[in-house]
């Protein structure tokens, strides 16, 4: 039988209840009161076997906490995944959200975005240049407004505009617009790009558009996205800002998954 020294004992305690506690810090609490042993003796051991390998060895605190994390977002992934599995109906064929490029294309990108987004301002002219390039892809957009009353007043118009057939031209002018989503400018901007502005305003006011918000609003929660943009491709989501490259390559992975 191999023998153990009475400090090396203790460092595998100590090892094994600074595990212990990182899983019980990063879990629910399941008990009411703290955990803690009969004997005060033990206690006090334990407790500085865990104090000295923590001073021994800091790294591992780093390590733990950056594996936990590893953990996490792997798990949210997964859920991310099987929730755009179960709603694709809702993500590309949902018939009040506006769809660009190919009607018929085989790859369709979904897009949450704000129009007050600046990331969004930012990632749109690559999402117009992609349908210019790839024929083969269709856009569908997911107004999330989440910057306010002024974002959801544009998302409104933006919706009402597809009664008079300009709804990319009235999108992609929002989204390049430097100014605040007033409903003057909103309007402005609609006639700008040829849109009756007096007909926009009295459709803006339909509740219908509170409702497809809202239904975004759900979905997107459904899926994990908290802010914008947020793109969808097949089964991966991707949160955040992309460039044209980006979006390519998330469009080349889909069809190579096909």
């Amino acid at each position: 039988m191999i023998k153990r020294s009475t400090s090396s004992i203790l460092q595998c305690i100590g090892s094994a209840m600074f595990i212990l506690a990182l899983i019980l810090l990063a879990a629910p609490p399941l008990f009411a009161v703290p955990i803690t042993l009969p004997d005060p003796a033990l206690q006090q051991t334990i407790d500085t076997a865990i104090e000295q390998y923590i001073r021994a060895h800091p790294e591992v605190i780093e390590q733990s906490l950056q594996a936990l994390e590893v953990k996490r977002q792997e798990e949210e992934k997964q859920r991310a995944n099987a929730a755009i599995a179960t709603r694709q109906n809702d993500l590309l064929h949902d018939p009040s959200s506006p769809v660009s490029g190919n009607p018929k294309g085989d790859v369709t990108v979904v897009e949450f975005f704000d129009y007050r987004c600046g990331y969004c301002k930012r990632v749109a002219g690559a999402v117009t240049q992609l349908q210019k390039e790839d024929t083969r892809v269709r856009i569908v957009y997911k107004d999330l407004p989440i910057l306010g009353e002024a974002s959801e007043l544009a998302a409104k118009a933006a919706l009402a505009s597809r009664a008079q057939g300009k709804h990319q031209a009235f999108h992609e002018a929002l989204l390049a617009s430097k100014g605040d989503m007033t409903k003057d400018n909103i309007l402005a901007i609609a006639g700008e790009v040829g849109l009756n502005a007096k007909r926009l305003e009295a459709d803006m006011a339909n509740p219908e558009w509170n409702r497809i918000i809202e239904r975004n609003r759900a979905l997107a929660k459904d899926l994990g996205i908290s802010g914008t943009p947020g793109f969808i491709v097949g089964t991966e989501l991707v949160p955040g800002a992309l460039d044209l490259k980006g979006l390519k390559e998330l469009v080349a992975r889909s069809h190579a998954t096909k």
